[in-house]
């Protein structure tokens, strides 16, 4: 009997190693965002982007919930106009500027392959944001063409923006599924909101440790479906957009100072944008790469639809030990 009980101890502790194994409770990555992954030969209007990002699972009580994840980020985002180099004001089909935050964000995540994730995010768009300084290191980096068109830029102005993201599953077969998506935005420079479904097709796992809803990182004892996830996503969302401060600018009083070379203009009030990519998520490392499709988002863009491509690459680690 002592033989037995040793041998079912055995099992369970390294049932219990396995699990830790997989439950990776931190992760630190980071995200990039540019027009040129996809060689199509433009650089206009959401240009570039950059985001580094931690997440750390977070311990929970509430037994509906199977994840509860903690993030923090900072990131840049820069915006062109046609180019971003032109002749003289009347190119500005778009607005010069840059975005420069820093976050954090909690997700709760529930059996029912539910979640809710609310930020929260207080930055700069202006030159305080340092777009034009970026922008010109990427090109002088990569030998791409000289700037010019910052003078126009939309002017400093304080940023304090909350966002919350509901998800939910609606149909599940063994290699696809299905998942309803929504985003509210509101605050000093966004405001608006945003509805449509997620299709998955491969192998993925559960919504609450998912790759799909950033919850990768757990301390929770229900162990994924696969070890690996490798799946292709495809997300087509409307959106609202009423206010839009890389856009518009500054909330409130738009009267330009004296002097100021500031141009601005207003946002569509209505977009269609898809998104196609492919995601990869491993014991350790997780990859992810999706190309973003946009319909006209500024009443003056030249263009009626625009581009870019993202690449992401998270580390997943341990950090976490269980109390004995």
């Amino acid at each position: 009997m002592k033989f037995k009980g040793f041998t079912i101890a055995l099992l369970l502790s390294v049932a219990a190693t396995q699990l830790l194994a997989q439950n990776r409770t931190q992760e630190f990555g980071f995200q990039s965002d540019n027009d040129s992954f996809l060689a199509q030969g433009s650089d206009r209007y959401y240009t570039n982007g950059l985001f580094v990002f931690y997440r750390r699972g977070m311990d929970f009580k509430n037994p509906k919930l199977a994840n509860k994840v903690l993030g923090f980020e900072i990131g840049q985002k820069i915006f062109n106009p046609i180019s971003g180099s032109v002749p003289d004001a009347t190119y500005v089909d778009r607005p010069f500027a840059g975005y420069l935050y820093i976050g954090a964000n909690i997700n709760y995540l529930f059996r029912n392959e539910s979640n809710f994730k609310f930020s929260l995010q207080t930055g700069v768009i202006g030159p305080s944001a340092l777009g034009r300084q970026v922008q010109i290191a990427i090109h002088k980096t990569f030998g791409f063409y000289q700037l010019n068109g910052w003078q126009y830029q939309i002017k400093n102005n304080f940023q304090v923006n909350a966002s919350a993201e509901y998800n939910r599953l609606l149909f599940r077969q063994s290699w696809v599924d299905l998942t309803a998506t929504a985003y509210a935005n509101g605050g000093t420079g966004f405001t608006g909101a945003g509805i449509g479904p997620l299709l998955r097709l491969g192998n993925y796992n559960l919504l609450f440790n998912s790759v799909s809803t950033q919850s990768t990182a757990t301390r929770n004892s229900i162990a994924p479906m696969h070890a690996k996830e490798i799946f292709l996503h495809y997300k087509p969302q409307f959106n609202y957009i009423a206010y839009d401060a890389t856009v518009k600018g500054k909330l409130g009083n738009q009267e330009l100072e004296p002097g100021s070379l500031e141009i601005t203009s207003d946002p569509k009030s209505l977009t269609f944008s898809h998104q196609v990519g492919v995601s990869y998520a491993g014991p350790r490392w997780i990859f992810d790469a999706t190309a973003t499709f946009v319909t006209k988002e500024v009443k003056t863009q030249t263009f009626n639809t625009h581009q870019w491509g993202s690449v992401s690459v998270v580390y997943r680690f341990n950090g976490y030990k269980p109390k004995m």
